[in-house]
């Protein structure tokens, strides 16, 4: 497998506190990799750098082999096959949920081109196929503001989809999910991994056991350790930094 994304030697200062700091990480393409760490470990700053949200001080953001870093817009990242899903589910309310979907797919944009002019066919197939995917096939035609929690969180991973990349970042998919949806959730990034890689944040150990086979643990900004679950959570330095936060956080 050829690399996909690598980060090099990447700092982020917010006048003198370094969200990241001197951060090395990096993936191949087909891979579902994990990045755990504990609150201020630099998680999410890790996505805004990747996604163009944050510019770095230093160092490199490499994605299938062209500088990302003080080069490209978000938008322009988002084209190169780049697609994130963020904490809380961002979905048009009064849209419904196949609205929605359309207004993700790659083709021409805006709202009054998508909304009034007609899906061709080859598009309503996909959107179809992506509703099967996520389990919305019989919410189609809802609006996405009567989804439940668990409902928009799907919808949001299907928006991404829609947009067809190579890369998709998905922060804390799970947060707020009863147990069954997060046990649709595991099956369906296992599924999608088939086609996508991954990179996923995410608290709920349960949830990264079931989908992981490399974890990344980022503590102060800098990758702590890799490996499987259990050599992660049997590392006696992410044992070390995980001290203070509730017994058992890093094996619940």
């Amino acid at each position: 497998m050829t690399t996909l994304l690598e980060i090099q030697e990447v700092t982020v200062d917010f006048d003198g506190f370094k969200a990241l700091n001197n951060l090395n990480f990096s993936m191949k393409t087909g891979e579902l990799r994990v990045v755990i760490g504990p609150n201020g470990a630099g998680k999410t700053t890790f996505l805004d750098v990747i996604t163009g949200r944050v510019q770095p001080s230093t160092g490199r953001v490499n994605f299938k082999g062209k500088n990302l870093a003080k080069k490209s817009s978000e938008h322009q990242i988002v084209n190169l096959g780049i697609g994130r899903k963020f904490q809380t589910p961002r979905v048009f309310t009064n849209l419904t949920v196949t609205e929605n979907l359309a207004l993700s797919l790659k083709r021409a944009k805006g709202v009054f081109k998508v909304l009034f002019n007609p899906l061709s066919k080859e598009n309503l197939t996909r959107i179809e196929n992506i509703l099967e995917r996520v389990g919305l096939a019989s919410k189609a035609l809802f609006p996405a503001g009567l989804l439940s929690h668990g409902e928009k969180q799907s919808l949001e991973i299907g928006m991404l989809i829609a947009q067809d990349p190579d890369l998709l970042l998905l922060d804390e998919p799970v947060a707020g999910l009863t147990d069954r949806e997060t046990e649709r959730t595991a099956a369906l990034l296992k599924d999608l991994n088939q086609d996508h890689s991954i990179i996923v944040i995410e608290h709920d150990m349960a949830f990264v056991r079931e989908i992981a086979s490399t974890v990344s643990v980022l503590h102060q900004g800098s990758l702590l350790c890799e490996g499987s679950v259990q050599e992660v959570q049997n590392d006696p330095k992410v044992i070390e930094v995980y001290l203070g936060y509730p017994e058992g956080a890093i094996h619940a």
